[in-house]
């Protein structure tokens, strides 16, 4: 019996790994890590700093990492440093031209540092941001997942979103995205496997697909 392919999956900002459990790949074929949040040292730690203190916790040879949204980012910076297989992004961005230009603007106007960081590692509740209907609806729905509350956490893992600039191009790269992504919409995505109807947290309504996706592209 051939090898097992190790798939080391990382969720996306403040998620646990439990955004994964609706997944569906065969265990005589796969075998799955997921890689949970390490809280960093500072909110100024470096991005690179903190991939290098994760790594450590990745203990097979040419694996394959799998990221969604942020934890998208943090497989392409990890991918630098390790040998792997592949590497597959979902509902993520490849470079800060893929970020759409609300996001630019919070980048630029720094806006981002008001984010309410403390208030939600207190009482939990994303709420206090002012998003319209459609992004609160969805948060409704992520929020059972988001169980990493840390203030510092918070502010570190959004301003690392929106100051990305990757230095190299990740070439073994597959990106998985939805038409319908409201936190990076699709118009501003190259080079991309389209789920339809796929939101921003298809990998929780549309797991179903993104399973099938994944087992053809091996």
């Amino acid at each position: 019996m051939p090898n097992k392919i190790h798939i080391y999956f990382v969720p996306g900002l403040g998620a646990s790994s439990t955004i994964f459990d609706y997944l569906q790949l065969p265990g005589e074929k796969f075998e799955l890590h997921f890689l949970e949040w390490l809280i960093p040292l500072s909110v100024d730690e470096k991005l690179e700093n903190y991939v290098q203190r994760l790594i450590k916790e990745i203990k097979h040879p040419n694996p394959v990492l799998v990221g969604v949204s942020f934890g998208g980012i943090v497989v392409q910076e990890i991918s630098k440093y390790i040998e792997t297989e592949k590497v597959i992004i979902i509902s993520s961005i490849k470079d800060f031209n893929e970020i759409p230009k609300r996001l630019k603007i919070l980048k630029i106007t720094k806006i981002y540092k008001l984010f309410p960081a403390k208030k939600i590692a207190r009482t939990g509740d994303f709420s206090a941001i002012k998003f319209n209907r459609t992004i609160r609806k969805r948060i409704e729905i992520y929020n059972k997942y988001l169980n990493v509350r840390d203030s510092n956490y918070l502010k570190w893992s959004i301003h690392n979103v929106l100051n990305w600039r990757p230095s190299s191009v990740t070439n073994n790269i597959i990106h998985i995205h939805g038409n319908k992504d409201e936190i990076f919409p699709i118009k501003y995505i190259n080079e991309c496997i389209v789920v339809d109807g796929g939101t921003h947290v298809m990998i929780l309504n549309k797991a179903k697909r993104i399973s099938a996706i994944l087992e053809d592209i091996f």
